[in-house]
């Protein structure tokens, strides 16, 4: 993938804004995003080069610091750990693993996609 590829997230809207470059987005490294709505999100490329984003509030302490999270996996699902009570989180679906029929555990999960940069220029 081109470094300089645009990552771009769904607002609720409907519009695609552009959050950062796919090189400013070191793998099992999350990076924090404010949004037009005021909301936060958490951004994550794994290392395989796949970007998700989720809501950036942890939804156990109530602090913006689920990008600050430890990533993994757990059986091929890629996760994220919050910094605070070290609750689990899938980043493909936002679901608790640690609570996984509570949806008020969840973090919402924002569409997201590079789009690829056009050849010469």
């Amino acid at each position: 993938m081109d470094a300089t590829a645009p990552v771009q997230l769904k607002t609720t809207t409907g519009e695609w804004i552009t959050i950062c470059a796919y090189g400013d987005l070191e793998p099992a490294r999350g990076v924090a995003a404010k949004l037009p709505d005021g909301s936060q999100a958490a951004l994550f490329r794994d290392r395989d080069g796949a970007v998700y984003a989720v809501g950036n509030l942890d939804p156990f302490s109530r602090a913006q610091v689920i990008a600050n999270g430890i990533t993994g996996s757990v059986d091929g699902a890629p996760t994220v750990a919050s910094p605070m009570y070290k609750h689990l989180f899938d980043l493909r679906t936002g679901r608790c693993l640690d609570e996984p029929d509570n949806p008020e555990r969840a973090l919402p999960v924002h569409a997201v996609r590079v789009t690829p940069v056009a050849a010469g220029g």
